[in-house]
């Protein structure tokens, strides 16, 4: 595979193709890839003062646009897609894995007290869906569903669907099949 940047990674996953850098531009006009786009160019720059204080400023005007609440310090692998626009929210001390969607209303979030204060870690391949609630210090493995309107606050192994509230795990080799297309 060619060395393709992190940007076309993510925009592979919408599309299907591999893009140019005219055509990703042109893509920018659906928000949650737009907002894909100008997050991935704050991570990039966190290390040069100037262009880091640029992209914090633009990132934060699009925050405030498209209800998504996802800072640069948050570690997401490449092929990261956002289902759809809506809001969103992500602890920064998150840390997520490779080819992972995140539906709207998502919150990802860090407990501030008991035995699980801290923040989750997602593995790869992990398919969020629309109104999930994950916090604390948590673990998620690889390979799982996380099915709308679930609550989860505690550990989940990889290849599982996790489901309700209180929720529940149901161990399944093949979870994400057909929820996760065109991975990177």
């Amino acid at each position: 595979m060619a060395d393709y940047s992190i940007i076309q990674k993510d925009f592979y996953r919408e599309s299907g193709k591999w893009l140019s850098t005219f055509e990703i531009w042109k893509k920018c006009i659906n928000p949650n890839l737009h907002f894909v786009y100008i997050l991935r160019k704050a991570q990039k720059y966190q290390k040069n003062p100037l262009l880091n204080t640029f992209w914090r400023i633009v990132l934060r005007h699009y925050q405030i646009k498209y209800g998504f609440q996802i800072y640069p310090e948050t570690q997401i692998g490449e092929g990261f897609y956002l289902g759809h626009w809506g809001s969103l929210v992500i602890n920064p001390k998150t840390v997520i894995g490779k080819n992972c969607n995140i539906a709207q209303g998502v919150t990802i979030g860090q407990q501030n007290r008991g035995k699980n204060e801290g923040s989750p870690i997602i593995g790869d391949e992990v398919w969020i869906g629309t109104n999930a609630v994950i916090v604390g210090s948590i673990t998620i493995g690889n390979n799982v569903l996380i099915v709308p309107n679930s609550y989860v606050n505690f550990d989940v192994p990889s290849n599982s669907v996790v489901i309700g509230n209180p929720a529940k795990i149901i161990p399944t080799p093949n979870a994400t099949m057909d929820y996760i297309n065109r991975k990177v």
